[in-house]
């Protein structure tokens, strides 16, 4: 409903976030604009700073409507296997949303949603054995980790894949006959590794990564909690 004669659609935060959501959903972070946001909830630019001061709280809104969608994994086995479903399940989060990954990177959520994720968390972490200062670390460590991880993964990874003019796997194929053509008397190992440095999808590197780091935490618990 568009503003007319000083009249004012009545806004909430939730439904900036939400209208957030639709605008980074279809022009990214980058295109991303007060200006977007208010066209989607049919009022003037100026309305919304009712609500949010500028752009970066805009943006906190919209980095808690993307944890809404967080599901925390069952309660079921042990300490790995529930942090395990944790990265797991934030990697697809961050990968089904556009420009998610870019959005939480590096904020402190202190929306409700961000909240009741970080509380179970913590609440699973010391149910583990897990100190209280070493269960706050992991909870850092883990989203740091995750976001990292698909920040990377959805980074071109050559020129070539920028610009559009190779594929994903056509620019890792390029790497591997790249290694294989090097000098092998200077570069014996590369040569040599040029399948086990290309081969591997990102779920396998996913799925290693967050296996070392589980090792990881498991040093911190005695040798009976671990």
């Amino acid at each position: 409903m568009p503003e007319n004669e000083g009249t004012t659609p009545a806004l909430t935060r939730e439904a900036l976030a939400q209208a957030a959501l639709k605008v980074l959903e279809r022009d990214g972070l980058a295109g991303l604009s007060m200006r977007k946001v208010a066209a989607e909830v049919g009022v003037k630019a100026a309305s919304l700073y009712w609500h949010v001061r500028n752009k970066e709280e805009l943006i906190d809104l919209l980095n808690d409507a993307i944890m809404a969608k967080a599901e925390p994994p069952p309660r079921e086995g042990d300490w790995r296997e529930q942090l395990h479903g944790y990265c797991r399940r934030h990697r697809q989060l961050l990968l089904g949303n556009r420009d998610a990954a870019k959005v939480v990177a590096g904020r402190m959520g202190l929306g409700p949603h961000m909240l009741a994720i970080l509380e179970d968390q913590l609440d699973r972490l010391r149910a583990a054995g897990f100190s209280n200062a070493d269960a706050a670390m992991v909870t850092y460590l883990l989203g740091t980790f995750v976001q990292g991880f698909v920040l990377q993964e959805q980074a071109p990874i050559s020129a070539a894949e920028a610009t559009g003019s190779s594929s994903r796997r056509d620019a890792v194929d390029a790497a591997a006959d790249r290694f294989r053509s090097l000098p092998a008397a200077e570069f014996p190992t590369l040569v040599e590794l040029a399948g086990d440095l290309t081969e591997p999808d990102m779920d396998a590197r996913f799925e290693f990564c967050v296996a070392r780091v589980l090792d990881g935490l498991a040093t911190l618990l005695p040798p009976d909690l671990r």
